[in-house]
């Protein structure tokens, strides 16, 4: 496995918000982590990432235990995250915000990826002077996206991307997240789309209350009863 999770717990003070998570993602899965507002999705994510600091439980990647690693470390190796709401750095150029996507790597691997991400999204090459915020919400998804990428990601977190966006621009973006699966990215997606993310993914979990509640295949999940009633309104 590429990661995995045993017994993650984690308190705001306290109050706790996570309550022994396990879940385990393996090499080039997309896996989605589906539930409603407040389940904690956002907090497993953060704790993931090394934003928040586990208070149980072991977090192991890559066969190395991380459990209390800081976040530019995790960055290093490899776990990178796609925050909630894009987070440009408005003022600052479509290029600029892509180079501090890349600060891990080096002046050649940023030059490399940075030719990499303008093919794969050419419409950030166009305006690659142009002010971050000065992008449509979809199109400074994709910069959100490719600043992550720049950091050459062995794991993917992606923290709701579709928030905000028009129904057109959201099956846009799960396009990019499939063929980024598709080109060998291990994706974690977290997303209150439940039927967008459990179609998308190749496994999904099902998160109430801070805690794990169901484990399956996508397609399985989207035909609980338990999930089409709560999540798919059904």
């Amino acid at each position: 496995m590429l990661l995995e999770v045993r017994g993650l717990d984690f308190h705001y003070g306290r109050i706790q918000a996570l309550y022994d998570i396990d879940l385990a993602i393996d090499k080039g899965e997309l896996v989605a982590l589906v539930g409603a507002n407040g389940a904690g999705k956002t907090t497993l994510l953060r704790t993931l990432s090394g934003i928040g600091s586990a208070s149980g439980g072991d977090v192991t990647f890559e066969g190395r235990d991380i459990t209390h690693a800081p976040s530019h470390d995790r960055v290093r190796a490899g776990i990178v995250q796609v925050p909630e709401g894009r987070q440009m750095f408005g003022p600052m150029s479509v290029e600029d915000n892509l180079i501090i996507g890349g600060y891990t790597r080096s002046a050649s691997e940023r030059e490399e990826t940075l030719e990499q991400v303008y093919a794969m999204f050419p419409v950030l090459k166009e305006r690659r002077s142009s002010a971050a915020g000065t992008l449509s919400g979809g199109q400074q998804q994709m910069l959100a996206i490719s600043r992550a990428l720049m950091a050459r990601p062995k794991l993917l977190l992606l923290d709701e991307p579709s928030m905000g966006l028009s129904p057109l621009l959201v099956d846009e973006v799960f396009a990019t997240v499939r063929k980024l699966r598709d080109g060998g990215v291990t994706i974690f997606l977290v997303e209150q789309n439940a039927y967008m993310a459990l179609t998308t993914a190749d496994r999904g979990y099902v998160m109430e209350s801070g805690a794990i509640v169901l484990a399956d295949s996508g397609d399985r999940l989207i035909a609980n009863d338990r999930v089409k009633e709560a999540y798919l309104g059904l």
